[in-house]
């Protein structure tokens, strides 16, 4: 077998590894719990989000207790949070207009709609930025009665926008009915990857 032959079997035995869910693995390298808005949160999942075969970032999500399903995370009260750890250069625009086009795809159009200032919001912090380098860190905090806070490298950006319902739909991006990742998804909601989705 040929060089050439040799590499493109590699990267088609990588691909196929990933697909079957060998990549959901959950990351280690989140704490077991956070303090938001004064409150403990564990940690419910981690995960990888992979773009083909190429890591993007790493992922945890946090709650004021476990959940196994989104219909629970969304719905439960208290803060939250999602933490990201970036596992490349990620050019700012890029990933703000990611994150919408995932929010675009799991949520009505009336709700996204109506929170449209709270999306140009996202848009503009990670545009900001020219990129978040590889080992950056970002983060969405939902602060009950005030709204989601943004973070990039542990710095707040600005003021809290949205409201429950608005976190509800950033949520979606990895939980929703089109989920950026499905392995992912499985890994932030702490459950055994599935054979179909």
């Amino acid at each position: 077998m040929n060089q050439g032959r040799r590499s493109a079997s590699v990267a088609l035995i990588a691909g196929l590894l990933a697909s079957a869910g060998v990549r959901a693995a959950s990351v280690n390298r989140f704490d077991g719990t956070v303090q938001v808005s004064g409150s403990s949160l564990v940690l419910n999942g981690s995960g990888t989000r992979y773009r083909v075969m190429f890591k993007v970032y790493d992922m945890a999500l946090y709650l004021p207790a476990k959940a196994g399903s989104a219909a629970a995370v969304i719905d439960m009260q208290g803060p939250k949070r999602l933490a990201f750890i970036a596992l490349r250069d990620l050019p700012g625009t890029d990933l703000g207009l990611a994150f919408i086009k995932g929010l675009q795809a799991n949520n009505s159009a009336d709700a996204v709609q109506r929170h449209t200032l709270s999306s140009t919001r996202l848009i503009e912090i990670f545009s900001g930025k020219s990129k978040l380098a590889t080992g950056d860190t970002f983060a969405m905090d939902y602060l009950p009665g005030k709204g989601t806070q943004f973070y990039i490298q542990g710095q707040a950006q600005g003021a809290p926008v949205g409201d429950a319902e608005f976190f509800g739909m950033v949520l979606r991006i990895w939980l929703g009915p089109q989920p950026v990742d499905a392995a992912l998804r499985d890994g932030l909601l702490g459950v055994e990857a599935r054979s179909a989705y």
